[in-house]
């Protein structure tokens, strides 16, 4: 009777050394992420030490921002790409409301054109 192996299905053996990849990179803790260069990196890690994470600076930046759209009224009609971009900000908020709701946290909504009744 014939040997018959599946694809991979041979003996397979390596020596893995947790520690030489341990070592031999830069890697200070377990989890580690680069989010790229900054020209003063000493400033940023200050403000995220101080004023807030990236997730709530963008948050509150969110929040401003449903409130600006929810009471702007353009003097002149906006360009087709304009329009476009308001209406994918506005989406992107709600879908970030609709997240934050699960976690019963307080979401802050654009509000229609409609509803800037002060």
């Amino acid at each position: 009777m014939t040997a018959f192996k599946l694809p991979l299905s041979g003996n397979v053996s390596q020596l893995i050394s947790p520690w030489a990849n341990w070592f031999s990179s830069s890697q200070v803790g377990l989890i580690n992420i680069n989010l790229g260069q900054s020209s003063a990196p000493e400033v940023e890690q200050e403000i995220l030490e101080d004023v807030g994470s990236y997730g709530r600076q963008l948050g509150r930046i969110g929040d401003a921002l449903a409130v600006l759209i929810t009471h702007f009224h353009p003097d002149q009609p906006l360009a087709p790409r304009e329009e476009k971009a308001i209406r994918a900000l506005r989406a992107m908020l709600d879908q970030i409301g609709d997240i934050k709701e699960r976690h019963d946290r307080v979401a802050v909504r654009p509000g229609k054109a409609d509803d800037a009744s002060g």
